[in-house]
C-alpha cells in the first residue's frame, strides 16, 4: 500500500500545510485541503510530493480524511 496520510502530509511543505489548515486543526482534513496543497505543489514544480489516486482513496476509505462535512 501506499503512504499514510500522516506520512504524506510529513513531506509536505509546513507553511504550506499551515496556512491550509489554519482554523481547522481540531477537524480531520477534508480532501479540498488536500486538493489546496496538490495544485501548490503542481504550480511549484513539486507534482512528485502529490498523493496518487489509489492513496487518496484509502486515505478516505480508511477514514484518515474527509471527503466532505455536513
Amino acid at each position: 500500500m501506499g503512504r499514510s496520510f500522516q506520512e504524506w502530509l510529513g513531506q509536505q511543505d509546513q507553511a504550506v500545510v499551515a496556512k491550509t489548515r489554519a482554523g481547522d486543526e481540531a477537524n480531520k482534513p477534508l480532501l479540498n485541503q488536500i486538493n489546496w496543497i496538490w495544485v501548490n505543489n503542481l504550480m511549484n514544480q513539486k507534482a512528485d510530493l502529490n498523493p496518487s489516486s489509489a492513496e487518496l482513496l484509502d486515505w478516505v476509505t480508511s477514514g484518515q480524511i474527509d471527503a466532505m462535512r455536513k
